[in-house]
């Protein structure tokens, strides 16, 4: 009986020793240690060792360094390439954590105001209208069941690419009495119907009783080049239309310089706005190739500085980007980009590509007074901290102007079509 009472005892106290392990602070520590090390050639990462492990490689070639000596282990990535990285606790085996070195890859950030000049595929519907005929009032293209938000990419078996494409056949048909064929795309697909123009009352002219929109403008900041590829990214955010407010499908488009010529400064629920003008010489700096969620993107024409880092910079990986100061860079005045300093409040390492990353604040005094927090133009801003690019700027929260929402670089360096995810091969144990 009593070594059964012993037993008990000594099961109870095992039993509140693991529960009070769980619960401390080194063992969920711990548990949050990484599965996966993702570091760039160069790049050293400190591990805080919650409890008393020890590291090893699996290989032992000179691809990562590893320090285990202190209260921390430290890996420093010397070359491309993947290894393993094995825990041990008291010579026993405890985790495996995979380590890939990428190679090492750099942007020049950007901050210069830029003018958007963005074409759409075919031309867009953004509204109905009204056509006065003897008969009375009704919309020949409502009728024929296309929506706000279509896209007439053909009519009568033709590429319609601009506004200008689309008269000459609404006037033939209307004088033949025929009707048009018109291919419309649509989210669901392609979609094709049969529109007969009518004549307006007292006039000669034959209407569809759509208004329709071929291109859009505007203005943003221009994020990040890519010396080699020639590759940029700006906005951080996707463009739509004004009307439809649904992204738009572009054809081509061009990227010119703008400057910045007044600030109408936000308050809580009035966001703010850069006033800015393209630049006089209207000369293109690049093209636009993709209109995405994460930005605008495509290639520039050369070469161009920000007057502050124009040398390439590192970037960070979504869960490199650390809560605390940043920097901005920016245009408020002129064409003079200056840098700013906000709060990285919250970040998400994410895994798969996401928009809102990131939530920041403008701590900056200056420009605190000059535009309130963050302004429309202001999108695709670079944020850089620790010397690396981490991100844009993307959204202004409208009851907070201060603060607002960025992506990380990671996603936007994606959409462009650059890869720095290189795959290592992998080592021999």
């Amino acid at each position: 009986m009593k070594f059964e009472h012993l037993r008990k005892i000594i099961g109870g106290i095992l039993l509140v020793s693991l529960i009070a392990i769980g619960f401390s602070n080194p063992f969920r520590d711990y548990l949050h240690f990484p599965k996966d090390i993702t570091l760039f050639e160069g790049q050293t990462v400190n591990l805080s060792k919650a409890i008393p492990v020890s590291a090893s490689l699996s290989s032992d070639d000179s691809t990562i360094d590893i320090d285990d000596s202190n209260n921390s282990i430290a890996l420093k990535a010397n070359q491309y390439g993947k290894d393993e990285m094995l825990l041990e606790l008291a010579g026993i085996p405890i985790k495996k954590v995979d380590v890939k070195v990428l190679k090492d890859f750099r942007v020049i950030p950007g901050g210069q105001s830029i003018g958007v000049k963005l074409n759409s595929v075919g031309v867009l519907v953004v509204g109905h209208h009204q056509v006065h005929t003897d008969k009375g009032k009704v919309s020949p293209g409502d009728l024929a069941g296309i929506k706000v938000g279509d896209i007439i990419t053909e009519i009568n078996g033709q590429k319609i690419e601009k506004m200008a494409d689309v008269a000459p056949f609404v006037q033939k048909a209307g004088q033949s009495g025929e009707a048009l064929n018109i291919v419309i795309s649509r989210e669901s697909g392609k979609v094709k119907t049969k529109l007969k123009p009518l004549k307006e009352k007292d006039s000669e002219n034959y209407r569809l009783g759509l208004y329709i929109r071929d291109s859009a403008a505007g203005i943003g900041t221009l994020t990040f080049y890519h010396a080699d590829s020639k590759k940029y990214g700006a906005l951080g955010h996707v463009i739509s239309d004004m009307d439809t407010k649904k992204p738009i499908v572009v054809e081509d488009g061009q990227i010119v310089r703008s400057t910045v010529t007044s600030i109408e400064k936000g308050s809580n629920g009035d966001p703010g706005e850069k006033l800015a003008r393209f630049s006089s010489d209207k000369k293109v700096i690049g093209n636009i190739e993709k209109n995405s969620p994460f930005g605008i993107f495509g290639k520039l024409n050369h070469h161009l500085t920000n007057g502050i880092m124009d040398k390439p910079m590192p970037i960070a990986l979504s869960n490199q980007v650390k809560e605390g100061s940043a920097k901005i860079l920016t245009v408020v005045d002129n064409d003079d980009v200056q840098q700013f300093d906000i709060e990285i409040v919250s970040t998400i390492p994410q895994k798969f590509p996401a928009t809102k990353g990131m939530v920041i604040k403008v701590t900056d005094p200056k420009l605190l007074k000059k535009t309130g927090g963050i302004v429309q133009g202001m999108s695709g801003s670079p944020i850089i901290q620790n010397g690396k690019v981490v991100g844009a700027v993307t959204h202004v929260f409208v009851n907070d102007p201060t603060s607002g929402y960025g992506v990380h670089i990671e996603w936007m360096l994606q959409q462009a079509g650059i890869n720095i995810y290189e795959t290592p091969r992998e080592k021999a144990s």
